[in-house]
């Protein structure tokens, strides 16, 4: 069953954290890693069908807006005792297969998603380059088997807007994915 992301309150300001990057083994923080123009933070993991179904075309996205100024972070904080396929080798594997262009961070504790109040994967949260947030939400319409092309629309229109220096528009329309598999007490 899919899970929709929280309406957030946009201008809230990033919270720091650090966290160890599956590809390179080092750590990485969002002081280090974020960008003057702007951030992107998305909460992905390795097997739901909703990440598979935009990692190509986010990968691409990803690589475009780099070139232009843009930091992008993902972070993957479901509980790998459950769900071992987005256990840190495997974040590893998937990283480099798909050749990321930015940090696979893992959330053990999953204190980084509980900051950010994020609920599925994939959830895009993107910040200024004040570290304010200005877009929370989808990637685009596209979902696994509704015929929608991939293009990464809502993303690049925030993007767009604050490469600009134009304000992201306020509506925008919620996440929708797999729900993040917190860790049982």
């Amino acid at each position: 069953m899919a899970q929709q992301s929280r309406q957030l309150t946009l201008g809230a300001k990033a919270q720091n954290f650090a966290l160890l990057d599956m590809i390179t083994g080092n750590l990485v923080s969002l002081e280090e890693a974020a960008s003057p123009k702007a951030t992107v933070i998305m909460f992905i993991c390795n097997h739901c069908p909703y990440v598979e179904h935009i990692l190509p075309a986010l990968v691409e996205i990803a690589r475009t807006y780099q070139a232009r100024g843009v930091s992008f972070i993902a972070i993957n904080a479901n509980d790998a005792s459950q769900y071992p396929q987005d256990g840190p080798d495997h974040m590893k594997e998937l990283a480099k297969q798909m050749q990321f262009p930015f940090p696979y961070l893992y959330d053990q504790t999953q204190q980084v998603a509980r900051t950010y109040q994020a609920a599925c994967t994939p959830e895009f949260f993107v910040y200024d380059g004040g570290l304010r947030l200005c877009y929370h939400g989808q990637f685009d319409s596209s979902r696994p088997k509704n015929d929608i092309a991939v293009t990464g629309e809502d993303l690049r229109h925030a993007l767009d807007a604050l490469l600009a220096g134009r304000p992201v528009p306020a509506q925008q329309r919620p996440g929708i994915g797999c729900s993040i598999k917190w860790r049982v007490a």
